[in-house]
């Protein structure tokens, strides 16, 4: 049985635990097994340390349960500060750098009684730079980014739970690429301090798991790190279908999978929400544009400035561009976003959850992290996302349906995750 416990998502490791059927100790050797394994070739991880690991994990073995997570190892994107680990936010310019203190998030997994297994690999500050991370399911396709590490992570079974941030679309992409379940929760619902600052207006902490029940139980962790209670309440919810303005840019198969499910989850009070909604979504996937480069040349100056050479051409660009934009443009930007956070509501009259693609398609190939076209208005909205994994494609590789919320409607929405992805495996 030791051999597989990484196989154990974490609501299931963390009962066993508390009943005394398995140890910490055991489940996080096994992670480190299974990391030894296939790690070389998949690089998910950017920092790993099994000794203070297991250490972690005797402690909790040999000490009173602390909390819903108690035992559980984590991994931690490398954007996200640990002050016992090396955090280098995807950049040689911080390498060996130690931080102070814990990130918030962190700090609630650690309360939680969470074992922070390592660091997984961020792109370069958590921007479009491709990273050594690989697809568990074809090493010759890329994981996603920017939190490319924690999918692959989760995706290989080297570690049950993992955090990423999204300031496009981090968290959405690669979860789709990577076949797990991705939350990104509403602006705001988890503390971002003491995360590398990306953009303050749009970065999001959020998280991957192998099942719905499991980010249930880490989002709730991270929101109330001292609960002792885990409610999970399945419920099928009105559902929309939105192919949204991009629809004809999405691979074939899988728009043919979307249609599918949507077949299958529709009821007499399933609505298809036009594509002329109530915001124009071409004009909030660049207003997010705009503001995430404004942010990221403010956020990064002193990288831009000190250590120019060391930054890649593709993040100097971005910076450049958000240097050369002028103050109206990021005004009207920035209002029509507040706006847009007001007229979306709209949107769920008549539904109380969005379907809509993930991706454009299954995970192309090494030389980029995926386009997240179909991510960034979401984002910009500060709407809850969750990636639900349904099928595969022609080459062999996760498609996905990415499902959103009303904003802090993140427990309707992680509910009503559960049920659809139980109807959908029902039917498969």
């Amino acid at each position: 049985m030791g051999s597989s416990l990484h196989e154990l998502g974490a609501l299931e490791a963390a009962k066993r635990i508390s009943a005394g059927k398995i140890t910490s100790e055991d489940l996080v050797r096994s992670c480190l097994d299974q990391i030894k394994e296939t790690d070389p070739e998949i690089h998910a991880w950017e920092h790993l340390d099994g000794p203070t690991a297991v250490a972690q994990a005797k402690s909790c073995d040999d000490g009173p349960n602390r909390g819903l997570l108690h035992g559980v190892p984590v991994g931690v994107k490398d954007l996200i500060d640990t002050n016992d680990m090396p955090t280098r936010y995807g950049s040689s310019i911080y390498e060996g750098h130690r931080p102070l203190r814990d990130a918030d998030c962190v700090a609630s997994l650690r309360e939680a009684g969470a074992v922070i297994l390592g660091k997984t690999v961020t792109t370069e500050f958590a921007t479009f730079t491709p990273p050594v991370t690989r697809n568990p399911h074809n090493i010759d396709r890329t994981p996603g980014g920017s939190s490319s590490g924690s999918a692959a992570a989760v995706a290989d079974q080297m570690v049950p739970l993992a955090l990423g941030t999204q300031t496009a679309g981090s968290i959405i992409r690669p979860a789709a690429f990577c076949g797990v379940f991705g939350f990104k929760p509403t602006f705001d619902f988890v503390s971002i301090k003491g995360v590398k600052p990306i953009s303050e207006r749009l970065d999001t902490v959020g998280m991957f798991a192998r099942n719905v029940e499991d980010i249930a139980l880490l989002a709730g962790c991270l929101k109330y790190p001292r609960s002792t209670v885990f409610n999970l309440q399945p419920k099928l919810p009105r559902i929309g279908l939105f192919r949204g303005p991009y629809w004809d840019q999405i691979e074939c198969s899988s728009r043919v999978a979307i249609e599918k499910a949507w077949g299958q989850l529709a009821t007499s009070s399933s609505k298809i929400i036009g594509p002329k909604a109530t915001v124009d979504f071409r004009q909030l996937t660049e207003a997010q544009h705009i503001l995430m480069c404004a942010d990221l040349a403010k956020s990064l100056r002193f990288e831009f400035d000190e250590h120019f050479s060391s930054l890649s051409i593709g993040l100097r660009q971005l910076i450049e561009s958000g240097l050369m934009l002028d103050v109206a443009t990021v005004r009207s930007a920035n209002e029509y976003s507040i706006s847009a956070r007001v007229s979306v509501e709209t949107l769920f009259e008549d539904c109380e959850i969005i379907v809509t693609p993930s991706a454009l398609g299954e995970a192309p190939g090494i030389e980029t992290t995926g386009d997240p076209l179909l991510n960034k208005a979401w984002t910009l909205l500060h709407l809850p996302c969750l990636n639900v994994p349904i099928d595969f494609g022609v080459d062999g590789l996760p498609i996905s349906i990415q499902l959103v919320g009303r904003p802090h409607e993140d427990e309707v929405l992680i509910n009503s995750a559960a049920a659809i992805s139980e109807t959908l495996s029902k039917q498969d």
